[in-house]
Parts: C-alpha cells; sequence; structure tokens
C-alpha cells in the first residue's frame, strides 16, 4: 500500500468522526474470475485488457460453489472481471449459483456478446438467451448516454455497440416493467470529480435513452472513479492525482462510510484470495493477516465475521458525498 498523506488517513478520519466500520454480513459473494477483457477502458480499476490472461481455475470454482453451498447467509453470488464471460467456466458458475437458490449479478459491458472471445474468437451471441434462461441480474456500465462521453471513456465504438446490446438485452425482456429480469446501469463520471446526484442521473438516463433508442432499463448505480491503477496513473501524468485526493478526503460522508459495501461482502480473486473488497484486491491488500483465512480454501465465517477490514487512501472514493459501491450510492 502506497504512502499516506496525513489529510489522506482513511482510519484517522474514521477515528476523528468516532465510527469504526467492521463487518456486518457476509451476505455478497464476489467473484473476480478473470482480468480477460475485451476493452481496455481508462478508468478501468482492473486494469483488465485483452492482453490479460489471468483466470480462476476449475478446482478455485468448486471451492467457491462448496462455500456458497455451504452458507445460505450468501444470498448473493457476484460475478465479475475482466469480462467474467470470458472465463469457460462462467456458464457453471451462474448455473450453479441459481440451482441453489442465489441471486446471481453479472458485470456486463455489453460489448462482449458483439465482440468475439479475444483468445477462442468464438462468438458470444447467445449470452442475452443465457441470461434469461437463468434470471441472472445483469449490472451494465454505460458511462453517459451520448456517444462522445461514453467512447472517450471505453473506446471508439463501444456506445453504438452497446446500445446494440442494451436492445437485445431489451428484446429478452430485461429491465422491461413486469418481466422480472433485472437490468442496471452503471455511471463513472469521464474525469476527476464527484458524479452528480444518483436519482438525478437515473432521471435523465431513462428520459434520453428511452426518448433516443427506445431503450428500458431497471436502476442506475452511480459509482465514483476509483483513483488507482489506470485512471490513478492517467491522474498523475496529468498532476492531479492530489487534487483528486483532496476533493475525495474533503467530500467525507459520515453516514456514507457506515454504509460501505466491505461491510457486507467478501471479494475472492481469480487465484482464490480474499479480500474486503474488489478495490483492496487489485491493491494486493489481502485480508487482515495472523489467524484470518487468507485464501477460499480456508473460508471461516466466523474468523471472516469477527476481521478487522483493511482500509487505505482509496477508500475516500467509497465515502464522497453520497458513497459509492457496486450497487451504487450508498445513502
Amino acid at each position: 500500500m502506497s504512502s499516506t498523506t496525513p489529510q489522506h488517513d482513511f482510519t484517522g478520519t474514521l477515528v476523528h468522526h468516532g465510527l469504526k466500520l467492521n463487518p456486518r454480513s457476509l451476505g455478497v459473494l464476489q467473484l473476480n474470475i478473470t482480468r480477460l477483457c475485451n476493452q481496455s477502458c481508462v478508468h478501468c480499476h482492473v486494469d483488465a485488457s485483452p492482453r490479460r490472461r489471468e483466470m480462476m481455475d476449475e478446482k478455485t470454482v468448486s471451492r467457491c460453489l462448496e462455500v456458497l453451498a455451504a452458507n445460505p447467509d450468501i444470498h448473493t453470488l457476484d460475478l465479475t472481471g475482466g469480462a467474467p464471460e470470458l472465463n469457460p467456466l462462467f456458464r457453471r458458475l451462474v448455473e450453479e449459483g441459481r440451482r441453489l437458490g442465489r441471486k446471481v449479478m453479472v458485470r456486463h459491458n455489453l460489448t462482449v456478446t458483439l465482440d468475439p472471445h479475444p483468445v477462442t474468437k468464438q462468438s458470444l451471441a447467445d449470452l442475452p438467451a443465457f441470461f434469461a434462461d437463468q434470471k441472472v441480474e445483469i449490472v451494465s456500465s454505460l458511462p453517459y448516454y451520448q456517444e462522445y462521453f461514453t467512447d472517450k471513456q471505453r473506446g471508439g465504438g463501444v456506445f453504438n455497440k452497446s446500445i446494440e446490446s442494451l436492445r437485445l438485452l431489451n428484446a429478452r425482456g430485461f429491465g422491461v416493467p413486469g418481466s422480472g429480469l433485472v437490468l442496471d446501469l452503471v455511471y463513472n463520471p469521464v474525469g476527476a470529480f464527484l458524479p452528480a446526484a444518483q436519482e438525478t442521473l437515473e432521471a435523465d438516463y431513462k428520459r434520453e435513452l428511452a426518448a433516443r433508442f427506445g431503450i428500458v432499463f431497471n436502476r442506475l448505480f452511480v459509482i465514483v472513479n476509483m483513483p488507482i491503477h489506470r485512471f490513478k496513473a492517467q491522474l498523475k501524468v496529468l498532476g492531479t492525482y492530489e487534487e483528486y485526493m483532496d476533493k475525495l478526503a474533503q467530500a467525507f460522508n459520515p453516514q456514507a462510510a457506515s454504509g460501505v459495501m466491505c461491510r457486507d461482502m467478501l471479494s475472492v480473486g481469480y487465484d482464490g484470495k480474499i479480500y474486503d473488497c474488489d478495490f483492496n484486491q487489485m491493491l494486493g491488500m489481502e485480508v487482515a493477516s495472523g489467524s484470518q483465512p487468507a485464501t477460499i480454501f480456508d473460508f471461516d465465517r466466523e474468523k471472516l465475521l469477527a476481521r478487522p477490514i483493511v482500509f487505505g487512501e482509496h477508500c475516500f472514493g467509497c465515502t464522497a458525498g453520497a458513497g459509492s459501491s457496486c450497487g451504487g450510492a450508498t445513502t
């Protein structure tokens, strides 16, 4: 973990506000099953790309499913990447998770349906049908409802592909009122600033996407760009990293801090290592050492619930303003 300036001391900020953030539950098991992706987005905290080859293997997938089956309080299996669909074991995880009666969420980047697999070159055009058959909940990034801003963040042509993919999902019932098939979108700011209110942006997205493209969806999640990996490197090049960190720290919200996602979830890397959240995973900040389990193979529910959460200066990204998490604002 990088050195921390006094004004960016997250743990000290918690103490100052009289906050002690301990785990509350293990309700969400989030698995990062690959770093491989068909895109190379500039804001990607995972540093995913078509060049990455890390994959969760069969042994680790099997163990994750064993843990899921043995712990009914884990109500949600959250699959992410990279593009999780590019792991050949992805469909097994979805099918087994649903067979166990759990909610299965897929962090779906939309364009993976239309692009050939970066390695095998196989088509993934059947994904909308598979998602509908399994009744997964889809969470998809769409940085903006205009082409310029989306392509600036995610690459040329991504916006039009995303719109095409959203139409395919709508045609299967995703996001359509009364269908029971959930389609949520994610907004990330294009730049080093905090997003507008989630409720306001959701209304804008619904109005504009319906009017321009006939697209419907359920909810919009607003997520702050985390100052790690590619986005951090971009800020450093521009000389605005300290300014952005100051902005996040000054916007610290105790109410948002109380709802941070690491209190109710576990993040598991492709290699089976356990982390408090996906951001800690990308920084190599494993769960607290000592007697605590370090991998999914050492899973111990009681020890994990008693663990101290590992924090760093990037945690200001989750506690600024209305808060930020994999499920959007935390307040």
